[in-house]
């Protein structure tokens, strides 16, 4: 049997994608599989990639010839490409424009912008579907997105992140303490300070619960272009809210958390409630993209952009010790649902042998056929 050669792709790697990669490229060098990661050099300090057993090659995040270039000298010899988000997909087809490589793509999210931005992401997302071989994507609404982008296989292919790991047990009293809520509700959320992760709608939630005895503490763990804008909102309205910045500890921050809030416009597997559900930790999130598929019936749901919703499931959450009590027990028992590192391993290796089977008789098909007319936006 020949040994698997596979170039693993990466933009900017957000947190779900890089943890993705990082975890497939140790399961995958475990089963013999040789890896190669390219992403820009200071994902490998974020992730290890060499640590998990995997070459990096830093190559960065544009589409200018140089950058196309230095990929398409990694992908020459590969046995499977795989791009791990649109803009990483269509550096990856460029790159292969001469070269037969099958292309896979896992598709974890969709744009948020709007106008001319808007119309060139559609037409990426186009060029990336219509290039991939297999689109393996994290939600149904977004295998439903592949297929009217014109992909010919798009599966749903849900990412495992690892699970917490090096936890204190109980991590919550130092936490609490360190952010100023001993004494008082502690709520959480983290994520890039963007405009469609809902957190103007949580700054208004947060004014309704001044009337509170105690008043709630928000902690917002993540940093982004947002920042001065919510921070003079918090100073001006006099809100009870914390503006972290970036943090390392998320993990522990959740499990200090007596509630979660995940308020983004829109999410396919976000990490922060997979943690959340994970550490038993009860959730208010909103009810979009794949959020509900991923959490079941373990979290509260609200519509995004309703902060009167939002601040009143948190307080029913607050002022309910039976149904907290609910969700926290419920969250495990979702997340023992979802499939494992080990089962999404699994099914990323059953994809790349359909595309190139090994065992001396050569690669599968290379190349998907011309894409059918009429199919796209």
């Amino acid at each position: 049997m020949t040994q698997l050669r596979t170039v693993q792709v990466l933009g900017g790697g957000g947190t779900g994608s890089g943890a993705h990669v990082r975890s497939l490229a140790a399961g995958l060098v475990a089963r013999g599989v040789r890896v190669t990661v390219c992403a820009p050099a200071e994902l490998d300090r974020s992730y290890d990639f060499l640590g998990a057993g995997a070459r990096f090659v830093p190559v960065p995040s544009r589409g200018d010839p140089l950058a196309v270039g230095a990929l398409r000298a990694v992908c020459t010899g590969a046995d499977v490409v795989h791009a791990h988000g649109v803009n990483a997909a269509v550096r990856s087809a460029m790159a292969l424009a001469a070269q037969p490589v099958p292309l896979v793509v896992t598709w974890h999210s969709r744009p948020h912008a709007a106008g001319a931005r808007g119309q060139l992401r559609r037409l990426m997302e186009r060029k990336a579907a219509r290039a991939a071989a297999v689109v393996l994507a994290t939600s149904s609404e977004l295998v439903d997105r592949a297929r009217r982008r014109g992909a010919r296989d798009a599966r749903l292919g849900p990412v495992a992140l690892p699970p917490p790991r090096g936890l204190a047990d109980p991590p919550g009293e130092k936490v609490r303490s360190e952010l100023g809520a001993v004494g008082r509700p502690l709520v959480v959320t983290a994520g890039p300070l963007e405009p469609h992760r809902g957190h103007g709608t949580l700054l208004d939630a947060s004014r309704r619960w001044l009337g509170h005895d105690p008043v709630p503490l928000v902690a917002v763990a993540g940093e982004g272009p947002r920042r001065a804008a919510l921070q003079r909102r918090v100073d001006t309205g006099g809100l009870p809210v914390r503006l972290l910045g970036r943090r390392d500890d998320v993990t522990a921050l959740l499990a200090a958390a007596d509630v979660a809030v995940l308020a983004g416009r829109w999410e396919a597997r976000a990490p922060l409630a997979q943690e959340a559900l994970r550490l038993g930790v009860p959730l208010v999130a909103t009810a979009v993209g794949g959020v509900p598929e991923l959490v079941g019936d373990a979290a509260e749901l609200v519509p995004y952009g309703d902060s009167v919703r939002l601040a009143a499931a948190v307080s029913r959450l607050l002022a309910d010790p039976a149904r907290h009590a609910e969700l926290a027990a419920a969250g495990p028992r979702q997340a023992a649902t979802w499939p494992t590192e080990e089962e999404t391993i699994a099914q990323v290796l059953s994809v790349y042998d359909e595309l190139c089977p090994r065992g001396g008789h050569g690669p599968g098909p290379r190349r998907p056929a011309a894409a059918p007319p009429g199919q796209g936006a």
